[in-house]
């Protein structure tokens, strides 16, 4: 230790007067101090955090502890289950002797308990309930993340979404995508878009050719209907407690742009969706965020913008964000400045890169009377050094903490058992089979000779006329700016008419 700070002015740091959800105990001088709790304030679970640390250090039996404090306390979970042994959330622990050493080194009263829990596969990759987004409410930006297309090659597919919303040709699969662009490729649609910058053979190419790849990896099952409505998460069980959102991703690892911009597009859906609430005594969502690195990964900078907005503004709407990684240089600081609560379990130093990284976790902390580089490579499995924010929201002192064990099964439930979860979910009825209705790909195929019209006259049940200068606006977005603001989203039979959101700034989204 250096510093004058002591055991009893950091367990101070933590004397919160309202409800918090408990981590663990202070590790001082070797000793655990179960008088000692490390909490986090619940009205402070909005302002974010990031859970870290290297590969078998407990990072995922942290958000399971949390996960469970939370649903008990009313706030619904997601969480996305890289490894797949996250379902055990939804069944009782097994009491043993090392859970009950680790239980009473820390004042915690353990009892085996099982949590409400619904189960979610990317496209139905899985076991679980089916996850699908249509590709209009994807949005430009997004997709072209997944296809790794360059920035000419993205304003080229705003430029394309933009047009087949003008047409009312509703993009809700890959094939839909696949046709508008190879109409508008065609002799006979190629002139359409040349009045707003037109689109060049080899842009059309590159992405088909990206879609067509992207297909022949079995990933086309993710965009279609029924699309997913986000505010499933925000559900309780009839005994008051928060659902855990599941979602099981270990069979979509080979393609991780496509899950970390998945996770990516359900965190800006529920952006838009949810009220602007303020500061509120408990979150609405907590949504866990894990492999986080893969979502920074070679994104713009116009990409990287957007995510920081969301990060910062989502707070407002009551959803708390963690994301979780190895080391806080995984993630940009614009957004590692905007998680207020950090549990970094021990990191390694074998290596120079891993000493460089090392040193910069360090300088990410408040000063402390610990020797941090010291303290986070000798942490044992499940324990952590945190910062969190106070009730005042000001950092508390950093402590060194052994973790609480989770109450519920460490470990995936049989898969027989995951099954029938699934089948009696009350969602499964809604989500669990595909549909493909009349849209892009129906109506190029079936159209007379010429170009498609635009139709009039239809319009969504309690809309209003489109007006010229939100077409212009639109149309400036669309040319003007590599980051597109405007998403279009198709809804039941609606043609001939845009409805439009910023994928994560300001929306404007119209019912």
């Amino acid at each position: 230790m250096s510093g004058s700070t002591s055991a009893a002015d950091i367990a101070a740091g933590y004397a919160f007067t309202g409800p918090a959800l408990d981590l663990g105990a202070l590790l001082w001088d070797g000793k655990c101090l179960p008088e000692a709790p490390v909490r986090i304030p619940f009205p402070m679970l909005n302002r974010h955090g990031l859970v870290a640390g290297a590969t078998g250090t407990g990072k995922t039996k942290t958000l399971q502890l949390i996960a469970e404090q939370l649903s008990a306390q009313g706030v619904p979970v997601f969480l996305a289950d890289v490894k797949g042994d996250l379902s055990g959330v939804s069944a009782p622990g097994a009491a043993n002797d090392r859970v009950r050493g680790r239980a009473a080194e820390v004042g915690q009263n353990w009892t085996a308990t099982g949590f409400p829990a619904e189960f979610y596969a990317l496209g139905g990759l899985g076991h679980g309930i089916p996850l699908r987004a249509t590709i209009t409410s994807f949005g430009p930006v997004l997709l072209a993340k997944v296809l790794q297309l360059n920035r000419t090659q993205e304003q080229s597919l705003g430029l394309i979404f933009h047009y087949a919303d003008q047409k009312g040709l509703e993009l809700l699969d890959l094939k839909d995508l696949r046709s508008v662009v190879a109409f508008l490729t065609s002799d006979e649609g190629k002139a359409e878009l040349k009045g707003i910058g037109g689109l060049s053979t080899a842009t059309a190419g590159v992405i088909l050719r990206s879609l067509t790849a992207f297909e022949a990896q079995g990933m086309a099952s993710f965009f279609g209907e029924p699309e997913f409505d986000t505010a499933e998460f925000l559900r309780t069980a009839s005994d008051g407690r928060g659902v855990v959102s599941v979602l099981e991703l270990p069979a979509v690892q080979e393609k991780p742009q496509l899950f970390s911009t998945f996770l990516m597009w359900l965190l800006a859906d529920l952006f838009h969706d949810l009220p602007e609430v303020g500061d509120v005594d408990r979150p609405k969502l907590v949504f866990f965020f894990d492999e986080a690195h893969l979502l920074f990964n070679d994104a713009s900078k116009a990409f990287l913008d957007s995510i920081t907005q969301t990060v910062r503004l989502i707070r407002s709407k009551g959803v708390g964000v963690f994301f979780v990684t190895q080391t806080p240089k995984d993630v940009p600081g614009d957004v590692l400045a905007q998680l207020g609560n950090r549990v970094q379990h021990a990191l390694r130093a074998f290596t120079p890169d891993d000493q460089k990284a090392l040193k910069a976790t360090v300088k990410t902390f408040p000063n402390s009377s610990y020797d941090l580089e010291e303290l986070l490579t000798g942490l044992g499995t499940g324990e952590a050094v945190v910062t969190v924010l106070s009730e005042k929201g000001a950092p508390t002192p950093v402590a060194a903490t052994r973790l609480r064990a989770p109450e519920s099964l460490m470990g995936p439930v049989d898969g027989p058992a995951l099954d029938r979860a699934v089948r009696e979910s009350p969602l499964h009825e809604r989500y669990a089979q595909a549909v493909d209705r009349e849209s892009a790909f129906e109506k190029l195929a079936a159209r007379p000779a010429g170009r498609p019209e635009s139709p009039k006259g239809s319009r969504v049940r309690g809309s209003e006329p489109r007006r010229p200068e939100e077409d212009r606006s639109v149309v400036e977005q669309v040319v003007g700016s590599g980051m597109f603001k405007s998403l279009a989203r198709s809804v039941g039979t609606q043609i001939g008419r845009e409805i439009t959101r910023s994928l994560f700034g300001t929306a404007r989204r119209r019912r």
